[in-house]
């Protein structure tokens, strides 16, 4: 008796396009640069615009305080449901985008949560409650899920091994241009509107639905589905892990995560290091005001200098971190990791043991270094899991990391750094914050002999071709 093996449902409407007949070589030399730099430009701008829409509570709270429409811990609560969901999402629709056609998923991703910002702008009962405002967050917060993998899933079939930490990291910065993005916006709103909140929710919305449609029209998901050939045979740069993308048609989504991500200890160990690394960027930059106000007797302004202070820094420490990955270390992520959180650990170490009086600038200037260090890894740890998984499953892989570091990091961030420095001091939370350095480092050094064995067999197949 013969078993009819039968391939998973797929959504044909945004199912990844299949293979077009290959082009012309004289036609492949003139478009491959050309769409390699437009779809490249299609992810900044969308990711960018999905942080315009992405939580823009904090930047109303103090209206929404004064005019006692919630309190803070009911901030607190619709601000984690955003992000809570982000982390699951990030890594559930990621399954989804892996099977999907980028140039779809993420402009429609954009599009629902602009839609979810417009619904609480003009839906009174959308914020008419703490448990409706959080519920429509939460939703809010899932569709923001949609804008990485489609974004990993480019990376990966647009730029090669050799060259992916630097243009990795240059596409990570689009969420530093969204951030700085989203204050103008929400301001121009509030100036517009005669400072009612909820502009602050309809203008970037409507922003993010433009960018949703530049979107669309720049991005391609994969150079085959252009009739162009692989990125590895464009530019002769094997991947690190070999692909057998008929998987796709005969494996289910769960065994497939299974077999490539549940199985495999490099991913589960570089999702446990997400967590330590999420939770020193958001412990240290969310907790900075108040830190620098309680131990330097700093004031609130100059608080919140050092919080935008690091997070101008991560532009910087990205870039050098992606430049140093492809170049110096040479594709060798789990090296430049470390080497980037000893750099963490040095420079939390002199802002936790300053003593009080130091002068504000010195401060500043571990703030800054802090940020510089923390980013690459952020950054990195992402792009490990892209680069040590087979790319038909690179989103799912790069998502399952993103789960810990949001779920369980920026959550740990928030609640567990607070509690912590409540009940048993600052010395205590940055000694805690050091340790979680240093076990970040223990993480990335036990990924290092799995990538090293994938780099060797890299270059042996580099040396063939």
């Amino acid at each position: 008796m013969t078993t009819t093996v039968r391939p998973p449902r797929r959504s044909r409407w945004m199912a990844a396009p299949p293979p077009a007949p290959r082009l012309p070589q004289n036609e492949v030399n003139r478009r491959y640069p050309r769409l390699r730099l437009q779809v490249f430009t299609g992810i900044f701008l969308g990711y960018a615009g999905f942080y315009l829409i992405r939580n823009n509570i904090p930047l109303i709270a103090k209206i929404l305080l004064d005019e006692g429409h919630i309190d803070k811990v009911g901030i607190g609560y619709i601000a984690n449901a955003a992000l809570i969901a982000y982390g699951f999402s990030k890594f559930f629709m990621a399954m989804v985008s892996d099977r999907s056609d980028a140039r779809y998923f993420l402009p429609i991703g954009l599009a629902l949560s602009a839609v979810a910002n417009l619904f609480v702008a003009f839906v009174p009962w959308a914020s008419g409650s703490l448990a409706t405002f959080a519920l429509v967050m939460f939703v809010n917060g899932w569709f923001q899920g949609m804008g990485w993998p489609p974004s990993g899933r480019v990376l990966v079939h647009w730029f090669s091994t050799n060259e992916r930490g630097w243009k990795t990291s240059i596409w990570n910065c689009a969420h530093n241009v969204g951030g700085m993005g989203v204050g103008a916006a929400a301001a121009a709103g509030l100036s517009l509107s005669g400072n009612a909140w909820q502009s602050a929710f309809w203008f970037p919305a409507l922003i993010a639905l433009v960018v949703a449609a530049v979107a669309f029209v720049m991005i391609r998901d994969t150079p085959e589905s252009m009739g162009l050939p692989p990125i590895e045979e464009y530019r002769h740069d094997p991947a690190k892990v070999d692909a057998d993308t008929s998987e796709l048609e005969q494996l289910t989504t769960w065994q497939l995560v299974r077999k490539h991500i549940l199985s495999n200890r490099a991913m589960v160990l570089l999702a446990f290091a997400n967590v330590f690394v999420y939770t020193l960027r958001y412990g240290i930059l969310t907790w900075a005001p108040t830190y620098l106000s309680e131990v330097h007797k700093v004031s609130v302004t100059k608080g919140i200098a050092g919080f935008s202070l690091f997070e101008l820094a991560g532009i910087f420490g990205t870039l050098a971190c992606g430049w140093v990955s492809d170049r110096v270390f040479r594709g060798n992520r789990s090296r430049t990791g470390i080497t980037f959180m000893l750099g963490v650990g040095v420079f939390v170490v002199l802002y936790w043991l300053a003593p009080v009086g130091t002068p504000f600038w010195l401060l500043m200037v571990y703030l800054f270094f802090i940020g510089a260090f923390v980013y690459g890894p952020v950054m990195l740890i992402g792009l490990q899991a892209l680069d040590m998984s087979a790319r038909h499953v690179a989103g799912t892989a790069a998502g399952f990391t993103g789960l810990f570091g949001y779920v369980l990091g920026a959550t740990m961030a928030s609640t567990g750094v607070g509690y912590v420095a409540t009940t048993f001091g600052w010395d205590v939370t940055y000694a805690m914050l050091t340790g979680f350095t240093v076990l970040s480092i223990v993480l990335l050094a036990m990924v290092g002999p799995e990538e090293r064995r994938l780099l060797e067999a890299h270059e042996e197949r580099s040396a063939q071709q």
